[in-house]
């Protein structure tokens, strides 16, 4: 008996600590035709950010929860990481609207007025993959007919998406 609980106790340890292991953020692109916005929301784990805070920037206090200036760090960083172009190319420049925590959640929020004529769009987003290369970055794009997603993993540089059918390609 003892050693089933051991065992047990022993399981649910290795459990928690393994179910951090999977390194990810997910990112929505909403296109909002009430506003005429694209609407970009990035979420990323807190203690991921937290973690990337110390690596990165070798803060030995990266309490994102309590520090500001942190906050105001990590969500410079996700910006500076995260890009749009259209699919000739053409550069689509975000502007940063905020950012918060929200639970175990921190999020990073961007917009810019939707382009006229937007066949598709190019993306990039390479937050965390210098840290660590099993980083995932999923991107949702919503608004634009059928959900689309993409997924970047640390050798991805731009992937597409065409918004003239319904087909994700990289």
């Amino acid at each position: 008996m003892r050693c089933a609980f051991f065992l047990m106790v022993m399981l649910m340890l290795v459990g928690s600590a393994t179910a951090h292991q999977l390194k990810s953020a997910v990112t929505t692109i909403l296109f909002n035709q009430r506003t005429g916005n694209i609407e970009v929301m990035h979420r990323f784990v807190l203690h991921d950010a937290e973690h990337a805070m110390r690596e990165l920037f070798n803060k030995k206090q990266a309490d994102i929860h309590t520090d500001e200036e942190t906050r105001a760090l990590f969500a410079a960083y996700a910006l500076e990481s995260f890009h749009l172009a259209s699919l000739t190319g053409q550069p689509i420049t975000l502007e940063p609207v905020g950012y918060q925590v929200d639970g175990r959640d921190f999020w990073v929020y961007q917009e810019t007025a939707i382009p006229a004529d937007l066949q598709g769009l190019a993306v990039r987003h390479k937050a965390l993959q210098e840290l660590w290369a099993e980083q995932q970055n999923l991107v949702n794009i919503e608004g634009k007919g059928a959900i689309k997603s993409l997924q970047f993993n640390a050798k991805d540089e731009w992937l597409t998406v065409s918004f003239s059918d319904d087909s994700a390609e990289d």
